[in-house]
């Protein structure tokens, strides 16, 4: 009796890394074998026929994108970028933004919980029997969620991937990732989704699309002043914190 409950108890242990695995396997495969597939060229040159069905079937066109844009991110396969670009590409700026936030959003939440379920719930649960840094780690976290997910959604500088794990590390409640993700994410994907609104005249000149824009200074000023206000609830209350303690 006592062997086959230890035998249920591993194979529960081993599904919980399943999803993760099957994250991890794809990602792995689709960085080889999709470059040529989700790439500019490929968008340049298929240009037309996108239009085309997308003229004749305006939500059959948006719903697979959405679907395609989940998995992409879910699975953390190579082209987010350029997906977002083609959302802008088809729908325009304000829909593709739309459709491009909702289906990162969606993606975003599938990879939280899968990490969650494979190793959130172990690493947070060692996190809060820690001492020292780690504790004060986890604790300042805790504290200032709404703040510490908004900030690391909008500094360009983290990676979404990464932005999706920590939160899902330190036990993060699904409905605070959800929000900030789908808040967070506005300004960036805005940016890159007017740019791939636009390509249809980059296209024509034969040109390709500046994807530095985002670090131009009347852009990149402005997303870094969010960065700024969604921190300064933490920044204030470290510094009260100080002079309660000085006192």
């Amino acid at each position: 009796m006592t062997d086959m409950s230890n035998n249920e108890a591993k194979t529960g242990g081993v599904t919980r890394y399943l999803p993760l695995i099957g994250i991890a396997v794809v990602a792995a495969i689709g960085a080889f074998t999709l470059r040529d597939y989700i790439s500019f060229d490929a968008l340049r040159d298929n240009r037309e026929a996108l239009i085309a069905f997308r003229d004749s079937n305006y939500v059959l066109t948006a719903m697979v994108f959405v679907a395609v844009y989940v998995t992409v991110v879910a699975f953390s396969l190579p082209g987010a970028i350029i997906a977002t670009l083609t959302g802008g590409f088809l729908f325009g700026t304000g829909l593709g933004t739309m459709f491009n936030v909702t289906g990162a959003t969606l993606g975003a939440i599938l990879i939280f919980l899968a990490a969650r379920m494979g190793l959130g719930e172990k690493l947070k649960t060692r996190m809060e029997a820690s001492d020292g840094v780690v504790a004060k780690i986890k604790k300042g976290i805790d504290e200032n969620q709404w703040s510490m997910l908004f900030f690391i959604r909008l500094v360009p500088a983290v990676p979404f991937f990464v932005a999706n794990l920590i939160p899902a590390f330190v036990g993060v409640p699904l409905y605070r990732f959800a929000v900030s993700t789908f808040i967070g994410i506005i300004p960036g994907t805005l940016v890159f989704t007017s740019v791939g609104a636009g390509l249809g005249a980059v296209f024509a000149s034969g040109d390709t699309p500046d994807l530095g824009v985002i670090f131009e200074p009347h852009i990149l000023l402005p997303i870094l002043g969010l960065c700024l206000l969604s921190i300064l609830p933490v920044i204030i209350k470290a510094v009260t914190g100080k002079k309660d303690l000085a006192q």
